[in-house]
This record gives structure tokens, sequence and C-alpha cells, in this order.
């Protein structure tokens, strides 16, 4: 996997370069010290994967993570970060990236961020798991969220599990295109846009 390194602080990006460097499935192609400097890498040595600090100079993280995405919505970006308050948080998770650490946390769970999104499932931090499903608002009683089928249910809390829509279908013995078709449903239903939102909603609600 090619990854480009998006930190701003040399000792962190240090740090950082020689955790995945240990790792042979992992090619270090880039790092960048800010976020304008992080896009140019991105577009130019388009890697699999960038790791990217919220905190950067000139453009941070978030808008950062979202110019790569418009550009290249194939690449994955795992979003470390030493910021937890509720507005950084919500922006983070707007800004399209796939997954969520905190800075500090071990390598192993940087790893399964990363694991997580190369396979297209989404990764929180459980310290934003929590400050998210504590903060945002429960769905009303009027919402959509008893409207979910039986199936949708099953496929909700595979995804909250942290499955891909592969690893679904192959848990419920179901195709993959049915797969899609149930998370574009429930999408719909609890009125979300994307798969954490949807298993924020379902925690929150206590669906799953």
């Amino acid at each position: 996997m090619r990854i480009l390194i998006v930190e701003d602080d040399p000792m962190m990006q240090l740090g950082l370069e020689q955790s995945l460097a240990a790792h042979p499935q992992i090619d270090i192609v880039g790092q960048a010290e800010d976020g304008y400097l992080g896009v140019e890498a991105a577009l130019k040595l388009k890697p699999d994967l960038v790791v990217m600090d919220i905190g950067l100079p000139r453009l941070d993280g978030i808008a950062a993570t979202q110019r790569i995405k418009a550009e290249l919505p194939d690449v994955r970006v795992v979003m470390l970060t030493s910021h937890t308050t509720e507005t950084e948080i919500i922006a983070a998770l707007s800004s399209g990236a796939d997954a969520y650490c905190i800075k500090g946390a071990s390598v192993s769970s940087l790893l399964a961020a990363i694991a997580a999104a190369t396979v297209g499932a989404t990764y929180l931090d459980p310290q934003i798991a929590r400050k998210v499903i504590d903060h945002l608002k429960p769905p009303t009683p009027t919402g959509n969220v008893a409207n979910l089928s039986q199936r949708e249910l099953e496929v909700l809390k595979l995804m909250v599990e942290g499955y891909s829509n592969p690893q679904i279908a192959s848990s419920l013995y179901l195709s993959p295109n049915t797969i899609k078709t149930h998370v574009r449903g429930i999408m719909n239903k609890l009125s979300v846009d994307d798969r954490v939102q949807a298993a924020v909603v379902a925690l929150r609600s206590g669906l799953v």
C-alpha cells in the first residue's frame, strides 16, 4: 500500500514514517508539511491512502481532505488529530475522511484504521465515536428509524462493526449488489449521507 503522510510536526512525521515503514506491506511514497503541499503531493503521487493531520498550517486537514477527495475519490484518508471538540469532530466527519485516529494512540490503532479504510469500512477512534454519539441529536420519534426492515437492521449491525460491503455479503449469504441496495436504503431511511453517520444514528438510537 502506497501511503502519503501529511503532518507538520517533524517529530510526529518521523515517528509515523518509522512506525509504518516497519511493515513490509506499506510503502511511504511521500510527506508534506501543510495542507496545500499535501493536496499537491496527493495529486502528483496518487497514493492509495493519506494519513492526514487536522491542525496543518496554511490549509487545514479538513479542507485538504475535501480537495483530495474531490479530485481523487478512491484515495482513502485517515484523519490523525489531537482535536476532539464537537465542532472539529463534526467538521472532520463531513470532510469525507475514511478513518479517524487520536494522536498518541497506539500504532496498532493506526494500523487498524488503515486496514479498515483500505477495505471500504470506517474506523472511529473510541474517544471520537463517544463524543459524536453524545453530542449528535437522537432521531426524532417521527423519523424513519422504525421503517428499517429486519434485513436492513442485520446489514446495519455489520456496518457498525466495520464490515465492508463484500464482508457483509459473505456473512449474510447475499450478493454484493444486494448489499449495496440495502446500504442505500438504510442511508435514505436514516436521512444520512455516509456509513459513519448511519453507524452513529444506529448507536445513538439503540438500534444496534
